[in-house]
C-alpha cells in the first residue's frame, strides 16, 4: 500500500480530468487576453499606417501606461491569492475583504497616474527616449495620446478588480463575452475615428485613444451591471466599503507587497531595457521592437492562462485543507506547463508569417527587427512558461518570498547593470542585447526548483495559524 502510495506520488504527468479541469480555466483566460492581443495587433497596424513616427509615439505612451495596468493587475494578484483560499474554504466574509484590499489599493495609484498623463507627460515619456534619433517627433505624438488616455483609469481598475475576482471563483466565461463586446468596440472606434471612415473626424493617435476609452468605459458599465444583478460571494455593499478588518487588510498587504515588488521591478526592468533599445537607433527602433511583442503577446496568452489555471486550481485545494493533494498537483502542473511551452514556441515560430500582412506598412528596418525579435521570443517559451508556472504553484501557497528574494534581486544587481554595460561597452542591437540578459532566466529556473522543494508554499492561508 505504502509502495503505491508513493509510485502515485512520483507521477510527472497526471490524469486527463485534472488538465481537463485546469484547462476549463486557462482556455476562457487565455481567450480572453487573445482576443485583446488580437485588438492590440489590429490597433498596431491601424496606427502603423500613420508611419514608424506615429506607432512609435503610441506605444511609448503604451509602455508608461504598461506600468500602471501591470500595479492593478499585480494587486488583484495578490487578493487573489486570498479570495481564492476563502473560495475553498467558503468564507464570504474572507472574500469581501479580499475584493475590498483589490479596490482601495487599486485606486491608490491613481494619484500618480494623474501626474505622469496630465501634469508631466513630456517629461515622462522623454525618460524612454533618451538618445534617440527622431525623439522630439515621437514625443509630440505620445504626449497626445497620453493624455486622452488618462481617462480609462478608473474604470480599468473597477473592471479589472471584478474579472479578476471572478476568475479567482473559476468564473471565466463572463469576463470572456465582456471582453469580446469591449475589444470589438475598439476596433470599430480604432476604424472610424483614426481614418476618418463614415464622416467621423480623422484624429490619428488622438482617435485610436478615444476609441480605447469609449471601450474601457463600457466594459466597465457591463461589469458593474453584471455584478449588481449577479451578487457575486464577494459582493461588498456601499454601506461596507469602509468596513475593514485591519488584520487581514495587513495580511494580505504583508504578503502582497512582496508580489507588488517582484512585479513592480520586473515592469520597471522592462521599462528600463525599453528606453535602452530605443537609444540604439530612430523611430524604426522604436516601431520595430514595439510591433514585435505586439505579435508576441499572441502567443503570451499562454502565462495568464497558466496563472490563472494553477490559482484556482491549487488554491482551491489548499484553502480545502489537502496538502497532500496540492503536493501532487504541483508536480503535475509543472510538467504539464513544460509540455505547454513547447507547443506554445511553435505557435510562435508561425506568428511570423502575419508580419508583413499586419507592419508592411513599416520601414524595412523595422519589419527587420521585428521579425528577428519574435523568434527569438518564441525559443524562449518553453521556459517562460515553465517559470511562471513555478511562481502559480508558490504564489498559490502566499509563497511571494520567491519571486521577491530570487527573481527581483537578479533583476536589480545582475540584469539592469548587465544591460548598461553592454549598452555603454558595445554596439550591439535591441534583438542581441534582449538575449543576453534573458540567458539569465535558465538561472532563475535552477533556483526556483530547489526553493519549491523547501515546500513554503505549501499552506492554507485561511488558518491564521500558518501564516
Amino acid at each position: 500500500m505504502i509502495q503505491n502510495t508513493l509510485s502515485k506520488n512520483k507521477r510527472l504527468f497526471g490524469p486527463a480530468v485534472f488538465y481537463k479541469s485546469a484547462l476549463a480555466i486557462a482556455v476562457p483566460v487565455m481567450l480572453q487576453q487573445l482576443i485583446q492581443s488580437m485588438v492590440s495587433l489590429i490597433d498596431n497596424f491601424m496606427v502603423s499606417g500613420l508611419g514608424d513616427i506615429s506607432m512609435s509615439g503610441v506605444n511609448v505612451a503604451g509602455q508608461v501606461l504598461f506600468v500602471f495596468m501591470i500595479y492593478v493587475n499585480t494587486i488583484c494578484m495578490a487578493g487573489g491569492i486570498f479570495l481564492t483560499q476563502f473560495f475553498g474554504a467558503k468564507d464570504r466574509e474572507g472574500m469581501k475583504q479580499a475584493f475590498l484590499f483589490k479596490l482601495i489599493m487599486g485606486f491608490a495609484a491613481f494619484v500618480p497616474y494623474i501626474f505622469i498623463c496630465l501634469i508631466f507627460p513630456r517629461e515622462t515619456l522623454s525618460l524612454m527616449l533618451k538618445g534617440n534619433l527622431q525623439a522630439d517627433l515621437i514625443l509630440d505624438e505620445g504626449v497626445r495620446y497620453i493624455r486622452i488616455m488618462f481617462f480609462m483609469g478608473l474604470p480599468m481598475t473597477v473592471s479589472m478588480c471584478i474579472a479578476s475576482s471572478l476568475r479567482d471563483m473559476g468564473q471565466t466565461k463572463v469576463p470572456l463575452i465582456i471582453t469580446i463586446i469591449a475589444t470589438l468596440t475598439n476596433t470599430m472606434f480604432n476604424w472610424l475615428l483614426i481614418y476618418g471612415n463614415l464622416h467621423f473626424p480623422k484624429l490619428g493617435v488622438e482617435g485610436a485613444a478615444i476609441a480605447t476609452v469609449i471601450a474601457r468605459c463600457l466594459e466597465f458599465i457591463i461589469f458593474i451591471a453584471v455584478y449588481i444583478k449577479t451578487k457575486p460571494e464577494f459582493i461588498v455593499k456601499l454601506s461596507e466599503l469602509l468596513k475593514i478588518d485591519g488584520k487581514l487588510f495587513w495580511r494580505i498587504l504583508k504578503k502582497g507587497s512582496l508580489v507588488l515588488f517582484c512585479e513592480m521591478v520586473w515592469v520597471i526592468s522592462e521599462t528600463i531595457t525599453t528606453a535602452l533599445y530605443n537609444g540604439r537607433g530612430g523611430a524604426d527602433v522604436v516601431s520595430g521592437m514595439a510591433a514585435s511583442f505586439s505579435v508576441a503577446n499572441l502567443f503570451f496568452v499562454a502565462f495568464g492562462g497558466i496563472y490563472s489555471a494553477t490559482g484556482v486550481v491549487m488554491g482551491k485545494t489548499l484553502g480545502e485543507g489537502k496538502l497532500e493533494k496540492a503536493r501532487e498537483q504541483k508536480t503535475w502542473i509543472l510538467s504539464g506547463s513544460l509540455v505547454f511551452g513547447f507547443l506554445m514556441l511553435l505557435f510562435g515560430l508561425a506568428t511570423t508569417l502575419i508580419i508583413p500582412l499586419v507592419y508592411g506598412r513599416l520601414s524595412d528596418s523595422a519589419l527587420y527587427i521585428c521579425r528577428r525579435m519574435v523568434v527569438l521570443l518564441s525559443f524562449f517559451m518553453p521556459v517562460w512558461v515553465y517559470l511562471n508556472s513555478q511562481q502559480a504553484v508558490a504564489r498559490a501557497g502566499g509563497d511571494a518570498e520567491m519571486g521577491a528574494y530570487t527573481d527581483a534581486m537578479i533583476t536589480i544587481f545582475v540584469m539592469i547593470p548587465m544591460l548598461f554595460l553592454i549598452a555603454r561597452f558595445t554596439n550591439a542591437g535591441p534583438v542581441l542585447m534582449f538575449l543576453a540578459v534573458k540567458l539569465l532566466d535558465f538561472v532563475k529556473i535552477t533556483i526556483f526548483h530547489f526553493w519549491l522543494k523547501k515546500e513554503r508554499w505549501l499552506k492554507n492561508l485561511t488558518v491564521k495559524s500558518n501564516t
